[in-house]
């Protein structure tokens, strides 16, 4: 080190979406840029993969409603900055016993938030999908504007790409292995294990199922934040039946509250496949993953008959792909300084939860503002501080059950 080649102003660990959305925000405020990356520029091997994620402005817990509003209004903005899109719109649907809490803080949250929902009961249900998608007679659905489909390995290469146009130095298979504050000249010391280093004034660490351990092995603090690994299945719509599910229609994507938690997205990555999953899996490590975690399907395969009325080939799934989440113990996001030793010069963006890639866009500016102001506008941090643990380990209390479920590992 001792070339300005090797200094910048802020430098970002960790090159899944979360990193690439805030490189993209401090390159495009004049910062010189550092992104990270352990393993290849755009892998399969994390959180920031595959085919499809969901955007939904529904949620229990009314602090994510304007981050998704803001999120998909960003999506748009850099969507025009790279010239194509990688979130397409369509109608989103909640669905649940009438008296779930999970459902009810849905709608409460809504209507707390001003967000534009209807109520459908079973009939109308049936009626409003045309035979294709039925809820039993003690069922309701919430019905509103905002979903849509993210095509995600597609998202993070268009923010890395922005990012690099906007000057941002992108090097991947650089294992970051500590970080330590320079005692003379101020700022942090990154080192690889390859063997480099870097100097930056900042940094922000966005590394995913990988968080846990890098920050015990830089401050010996255990973060609350557990890697799982999770399985994603795609069926086969029946011969005749294709056009119905299609994102082209007005098909929506898809939540079903409850024990486990459904969810899915119309037929658009696969032709003829349609992706409805279990938002659970199991614990792992993510340098000893299972690597597609054995689950017994028969309550999702029930689950499909029941509200598919039969369209869906559900002996078996045609296609099932693999990740990871980042559990915190309250499904709430970690975003907020290291501190200690690193006070406000090393940021945290982690324990997505299985949740945070819709918010990518609004995370990858709030990192950005903290780790280039100290302070972020237009969202109440207090949900995302590390210190919810020490006053609580379960972090955050809420009135209503989890929404991953977590299975034991067949290995």
């Amino acid at each position: 080190m001792g070339s300005s080649t090797d200094e910048f102003d802020v430098i970002v660990i960790g090159g899944g979406i979360m990193g690439s959305a805030t490189a993209y925000q401090t390159a495009k405020r004049g910062c010189k840029t550092l992104l990270l990356e352990q393993f290849d520029l755009l892998h399969h091997l994390g959180s920031s993969h595959g085919e499809s994620r969901t955007i939904r402005g529904t949620y229990p817990e009314d602090y994510y409603t304007d981050m998704v509003l803001e999120a998909s209004e960003l999506w748009r903005e850099v969507e025009s900055e790279a010239g194509y899109k990688v979130y397409t719109s369509t109608p989103q649907l909640d669905m649940g016993p009438a008296n779930d809490a999970s459902l009810k803080a849905v709608i409460a949250s809504c209507q707390k938030n001003s967000f534009s929902f209807q109520i459908l009961d079973h009939d109308e249900v049936a009626n409003k999908f045309s035979g294709r998608l039925s809820i039993p007679e003690n069922w309701i659905a919430v019905l509103t504007e905002l979903g849509g489909v993210i095509k995600p390995t597609k998202a993070v290469s268009m923010f890395q790409a922005l990012a690099f146009r906007r000057g941002a130095v992108l090097k991947d298979n650089m294992e970051v292995k500590d970080i330590k504050r320079d005692e003379v000249r101020g700022g942090m010391v990154v080192y690889t294990a390859t063997g480099d280093k870097f100097w930056g004034r900042k940094c922000v660490v966005t590394a995913g199922a990988w968080t846990k351990k890098l920050v015990h092995s830089v401050t010996g603090h255990e973060l609350p934040i557990q890697p799982l690994e999770t399985a994603v299945w795609y069926w086969r719509i029946k011969e005749g039946h294709e056009e119905k599910f299609t994102i082209k229609g007005d098909f929506p994507t898809f939540a079903s509250y409850g024990r486990p938690y459904i969810y899915g997205t119309p037929s658009l990555e696969f032709p003829g496949l349609i992706k409805i999953a279990v938002h659970g899996g199991c614990l792992c490590d993510p340098d000893k993953r299972p690597w597609m975690p054995g689950r017994d399907l028969d309550s999702l395969k029930e689950w499909i008959e029941g509200r598919f009325l039969g369209l869906l080939d559900c002996s078996a799934p045609a296609a099932t792909q693999s990740c990871m989440y980042s559990m915190t113990p309250d499904e709430d996001f970690v975003l907020d300084f290291l501190g200690g030793e690193f006070g406000e010069d090393v940021v945290i963006g982690g324990g997505f939860s299985g949740h945070g890639f819709k918010m990518s866009p609004v995370i990858g500016r709030i990192l950005a503002d903290l780790v280039l102001t100290g302070s972020a506008d237009g969202v109440e941090l207090k949900h995302f501080r590390i210190g919810r643990f020490d006053e609580n380990p379960k972090g955050n209390v809420k009135e209503f059950a989890d929404q991953v479920g977590f299975i034991e590992s067949p290995y």
